[in-house]
């Protein structure tokens, strides 16, 4: 990245300000401003996210947020209610109060007098779910949003449930919230109130994952800030972007499709990071863009933002496996319409271990049989441990690997070795006839780029709970063992070539653990192959919509605040088996170790541990765990918090056993137990 400090505007920074909100809350704030917008107001701009501005998130917030100030804004990060240097407490995400919260935060700025009443929401994650549905609720000054890394409908494109699967980074991620959202304020910020904020947020929390687990449908829970329940909705133009690599890889494509509003599109070869932070790279200069964005549409500056593609994206080329890359090879394609009428399904019919190309007629090419005999499986635990995570952070290395030994578990059909380049662009699809022999199955489906000497790179998959079929999510109906059933897996958009000489192959199986929980037990999948087709997005390559040079400038931000090292960061990515009991297990370490904040004098350790086992083929051993330490010092402070999180089950429930300690000064001075049940929905 390169850093720039020669920028149009003088700025100013304002460490923390207080923001009041309806019922007297104050939330805290960092505010960068133009110098001259104490004469001269500008628009807002705000990043509204849990995540500790004072630390967690300095140096991140100081590379984009005094560029953009630079460019003429006044750019405002604020702790969500219960975090940070904020008052209150944070109980779940996304709930009615976090948004009237945002409402209250807008209209404080817009009423400013350096703000010229005008204002935007940016943000990666959390941040841009704010943004997005807070544009929904269509507050009055809100001109535009910019958001990475997001969904818009909480139920079956978010880390909870996809396909009606629970995933495994449910837990994990209620895990990091049970961390984020218990963490003191800094006393050098509050002052003695620290502690008595700090003791209500231990009091008032609780592990979000025993919500998150009695919601198993879709129900009003989810359909809460979902947005795709009403598209007409969100009243502002939106500049939507996501990664290949990230779980969040579908959201951006819908919205280009079905909003009414000034969009555009961006997704590249990243895991869950802005795209001027983009890893796998390369990374672009985003910031540029947002810049252009936010002066088109909060100053009225006719810069031909909206000129060109309504989406770009990074077309990635054909890579050997592997669990983490520095950069994917590839090119930016251009579509200047979404859906895009560029792209053709391709349907490939299932064919006794083959993928045979359907004729514009509905039979196959080389006249194969329609009639072939049900395939079974019934995989075993071990098909997804080398699924890498829902949604790679790409640290520590956790993309998918090799996909030849999961493809031992599956049934498996490919196709004959590829006589010229396919690319695809979009979400393939794969129609099945199954039948099961119990009421409570799953089949994960995977599409991958098989080499000539046999490497299997996964390029995109889907999962589907079988008592969700039909749209069932709402109301799902347990299989009627032997009966077939005709149902659709969605799989995530991608973008992606095979050369010429490599195969498309397609695994299906019955487990995908620990990605994705097993079912309550084995269960025999019959795919009655002739009746099933793949269809893939195919997107004629060199076909025009190729830029006739690189669209997007180098990446560039301010520089962030200096750090300090104090200890060393340790990462780990550990699956082993025991050949003795059977026993088999995932160990995920993510523990950046203890940096001293520079400017603040404060040291803040953060580890994460997740641990995920099984014991042979018993679906009811299924076990996982996330704990986390998080610690905070300086002198004559010493805090520390201490969460676990441990989710099992057996046939018909699953149990949550979880820990919350504090400590001060090395002492202990909170702990809470929580040991609960939660019934098993066709899950």
């Amino acid at each position: 990245m390169r850093y720039v400090s020669n920028l149009p505007y003088d700025t100013k920074t304002d460490d923390h300000v207080t923001i009041p909100t309806s019922d007297g809350t104050l939330l805290s704030a960092r505010v960068w401003r133009p110098t001259s917008s104490d004469s001269d107001p500008v628009p807002a701009i705000l990043e509204y996210i849990p995540y500790r501005k004072r630390d967690l998130t300095a140096e991140r917030d100081a590379i984009h947020h005094p560029y953009m100030a630079g460019h003429g804004y006044a750019c405002v990060r604020v702790d969500l209610r219960g975090t940070g240097d904020s008052e209150g407490v944070l109980r779940d995400e996304y709930l009615e109060q976090e948004q009237t919260d945002a409402e209250d935060v807008l209209a404080w700025l817009a009423d400013q007098p350096w703000c010229d009443g005008t204002t935007g929401m940016m943000g990666l994650s959390w941040g841009a779910f704010a943004a997005l549905q807070v544009a929904a609720r269509r507050p009055p000054s809100l001109g535009a949003i910019v958001i990475s890394s997001f969904t818009d409908d909480r139920y079956s494109d978010d880390m909870h449930y996809m396909g009606g699967t629970l995933l495994s980074d449910n837990l994990a991620e209620a895990g990091t919230m049970f961390a984020y959202g218990t963490c003191p304020p800094d006393p050098a910020v509050v002052g003695p109130r620290w502690r008595e904020m700090w003791h209500e947020r231990l009091e008032g929390s609780r592990p979000w994952v025993l919500e998150w687990l009695r919601h198993q449908r879709r129900d009003d829970y989810w359909r809460h800030a979902s947005v795709c329940e009403d598209y007409r909705a969100v009243g502002c133009p939106v500049l939507a972007s996501s990664g290949w690599a990230d779980g969040y890889s579908n959201a951006v494509t819908r919205l280009l499709g079905r909003l009414d509003v000034p969009r555009k599109g961006l997704v590249g070869p990243w895991s869950h990071k802005f795209p001027h932070l983009g890893e796998p790279g390369p990374a672009i200069g985003y910031l540029q863009e947002v810049v252009r964005w936010w002066d088109h549409w909060l100053k009225g500056v006719d810069n031909g933002v909206m000129d060109g593609p309504m989406l770009w994206a990074w077309m990635q080329e054909s890579v050997p496996p592997s669990t983490s890359y520095e950069e994917r090879p590839g090119r930016w394609v251009a579509e200047t319409a979404w859906p895009s009428p560029r792209i053709t399904p391709v349907g490939y019919r299932l064919s006794g271990g083959g993928l045979r190309a359907v004729s514009p007629g509905g039979g196959d090419e080389d006249g194969g049989s329609e009639h072939g005999e049900g395939m079974a499986v019934q995989s075993p635990l071990s098909v997804g441990q080398f699924a890498g995570k829902w949604a790679s952070y790409n640290a520590p290395p956790d993309l998918p690997y090799d996909q030849r030994e999961e493809d031992g578990g599956s049934l498996v059909f490919e196709t004959e070795p590829l006589t010229e380049r396919v690319e695809i662009l979009g979400s393939p699809t794969v129609e099945l006839d199954v039948s099961a022999s119990g009421p409570v199955a799953m089949v994960a489906a995977r599409l991958s780029d098989v080499a000539p000497r046999g490497s299997a790179t996964r390029v995109t998959y889907g999962l589907l709970n079988l008592t969700r079929r039909d749209g069932g999510e709402d109301a799902p109906r347990p299989l009627e063992p032997g009966r077939r059933y005709r149902v659709t897996v969605p799989l995530n958009g991608v973008a992606q070539s095979f050369p010429a000489g490599h195969r498309i192959r397609l695994s299906l199986s019955t487990s995908y653990w620990p990605l994705a929980w097993p079912p309550p037990e084995p269960v025999l999948l019959t795919v009655h192959d002739a009746a099933g087709v793949l269809t893939l997005p195919v997107r004629p390559p060199g076909d025009g919509g190729e830029p006739p040079q690189e669209p997007f400038g180098e990446p560039e931000g301010t520089e962030p605040p200096s750090s300090t090292q104090v200890t060393v960061p340790e990462q780990r990515w550990r699956v082993t088996r025991d050949l003795v009991d059977y026993a088999a297990e995932l160990e995920i370490v993510k523990d950046r170790g203890v940096v001293r904040v520079d400017e603040i004098g404060l040291d803040v350790g953060r580890r994460a541990y997740e641990r995920y086992t099984s014991v042979a083929d018993d679906f009811t051993s299924a076990s996982g765990e996330s704990a986390w330490t998080m610690s905070f010092h300086r002198e004559e402070w010493d805090v520390r918090v201490e969460t676990r999180t441990v989710l099992t089950c057996d046939e018909s429930d699953f149990r949550v056993d979880a820990t919350l300690d504090g400590y001060e000064d090395g002492k202990r001075v909170f702990s809470r137990t929580w040991n609960e049940t939660v019934p098993r929905d066709l899950l």
